[in-house]
């Protein structure tokens, strides 16, 4: 069973809902969770706040905060998964933000940064991760390989 099959099947299992806001994957983990037949029965959204603004209107996440750490930070991060998880009622939120290049990067924020908030119940975990900067689709493909991970990893120990 793939892994998105095996997370479907355990959130249906636990009786609760996933909500995902994605930014540098631009709806690749949206796009996985929904190819998996019955997701519907746990997925209630998929947002790509692909911009700032995006941030800023639909997850709520202020400007402030926005202008003083950067889009591509744990601060935004942690904002977006919390405020999704009020937006969209769901147990499990999923928040994704980073720079899939091939520019934008700099040397504190290089190409490959990411970072991924996930959110089960009242526990959040933020993983900042270090992708090779082996073009926009590897990076891309990696998020949301290692968002799969980690989410199966905290849905099982959830209880």
């Amino acid at each position: 069973m793939s892994l998105n099959k095996k997370i479907i099947s355990l959130i249906k299992r636990k009786k609760m809902k996933l909500a995902i806001a994605e930014s540098c994957t631009g709806g690749m983990l949206s796009s996985a969770i929904t190819s998996v037949n019955g997701s519907s029965k746990v997925f209630t959204m998929g947002l790509v706040t692909y911009s700032n603004q995006a941030k800023t209107t639909i997850l709520k996440v202020p400007k402030k905060l926005i202008k003083k750490n950067g889009a591509v930070s744990v601060h935004c991060c942690l904002a977006m998964v919390n405020n999704l998880s009020k937006i969209s009622k769901s147990k499990i939120c999923v928040s994704i933000t980073g720079i899939a290049g091939p520019k934008g990067g700099s040397k504190q924020k290089p190409v490959g940064l990411v970072y991924i908030g996930i959110r089960v119940g009242r526990k959040v975990i933020v993983n900042k991760c270090n992708f090779k900067n082996k073009g926009r689709n590897f990076i891309q493909k990696q998020t949301v390989k290692k968002t799969l991970n980690l989410l199966a990893q905290l849905i099982k120990r959830d209880s």
